[in-house]
């Protein structure tokens, strides 16, 4: 390559200016340079401000050519080039030089060549490790409708290498997606994106313990994305504020409620009990502390009364419903009602 450019080289100056542009990115590629590291040495080699910008990774890499980040706004106008991946746009590189200095010839080249590398460096490391994503690439990660290769391609662009589990959580908090996915992935990757009337996080691993006050989260169980998005926004159904957080594999059985038709639930007669007592917040936490726990004293303590109060309680909250509660066919029957009746106001 070298002797090649040294023979090319005696043609013109442009052509041997072209040809240094091409043997500088291919000495970059070669030592496996990062982003930031890409935009400083284009930079650099420029003279003027280099920019990066991934479409799933939240931010611009722009980088002066003293190579350090710049904060100054950038121009309303500059030279800039798609990253192409597997003939998808992931990205864009550009250059800003001042409106006087005009660009320079090998202005289309360098940025040519910057984006192949920038290319280049997300197949191999995935991008900048931020925890928001574009909500396309998840949503590509995450449909049915996504065929396998669109899938993996998605998933490497938002930086999940091929050999790591992917769980998908279904989230719905006021807190910002970004904190709360840090938060129960903090070894990362993790992204998060807004998705309809949900939050999406997809995580390699999920810490149940560390979802913050406030959130309800369902975390899916299957190994493809596509079946957990699914199970995920099954177990998010099934969320309480006493249990904000389900995991998929733990509703057994129950998961079968959440397919059962709204107008055959709404039907049944003990849904329909429920209803009734829908409008007595008190009556309704009872009822479910005592499902949960199967104990009058143990719903008292959850509750902070007197077992007398709650033994009071279940005796009328039992004849509006017309369900003998201290019966073990009688609690089955109120828990599952109780749950019938809260996906159908999910």
């Amino acid at each position: 390559m070298e002797a090649l450019a040294l023979r090319l080289s005696h043609l013109d100056s442009h052509a041997e200016g072209a040809i240094r542009v091409v043997m500088f990115y291919d000495t970059l590629m070669r030592r496996r340079v990062d982003l930031p590291a890409l935009a400083r040495a284009s930079a650099g080699l420029a003279e003027c401000v280099a920019g990066i910008r991934l479409h799933g990774a939240g931010r611009a890499i722009r980088v002066s050519p003293d190579g350090r980040e710049t904060s100054a706004p950038p121009p309303l106008t500059a030279a800039t080039t798609p990253i192409t991946l597997d003939e998808e746009e992931i990205g864009t590189v550009w250059l800003e030089r001042p409106a006087a200095s005009g660009s320079f010839d090998l202005d289309e080249l360098l940025l040519d060549r910057l984006s192949i590398a920038a290319a280049a460096v997300v197949e191999r490391y995935g991008p900048a490790r931020t925890t928001m994503a574009d909500p396309a690439l998840v949503e590509l990660v995450i449909s049915s409708d996504s065929d396998e290769a669109a899938r993996a391609r998605a998933l490497r662009l938002l930086g999940f290498a091929a050999d790591l589990p992917v769980h998908v959580v279904a989230v719905r908090s006021r807190l910002p997606l970004d904190q709360v996915g840090g938060l129960v992935c903090p070894a990362r990757p993790v992204k998060a994106a807004p998705l309809a009337d949900v939050g999406v996080i997809l995580a390699t691993t999920v810490d149940r313990a560390r979802f913050p006050e406030g959130v309800r989260a369902g975390i899916g169980a299957a190994d493809s994305p596509h079946r957990s998005w699914h199970e995920a926004r099954t177990a998010l159904r099934f969320t309480t504020p006493r249990r904000p957080v389900v995991h998929y594999d733990n509703l057994g059985a129950l998961a079968l409620l959440a397919q059962l038709p709204q107008d055959t639930a709404r039907d049944n007669a003990d849904v329909t009990a429920i209803a009734r007592i829908a409008d007595n917040p008190e009556d309704l936490e009872t009822l479910d502390a005592y499902c949960a726990t199967g104990s009058l004293r143990r719903a008292a303590d959850l509750l902070h009364l007197h077992h007398s109060s709650v033994a009071r309680r279940l005796e009328q909250i039992a004849k509006t419903l017309g369900i003998e509660l201290t019966e073990p066919t009688g609690l089955i029957r109120a828990g599952l009602a109780l749950t019938a009746w809260r996906l159908l106001t999910d």
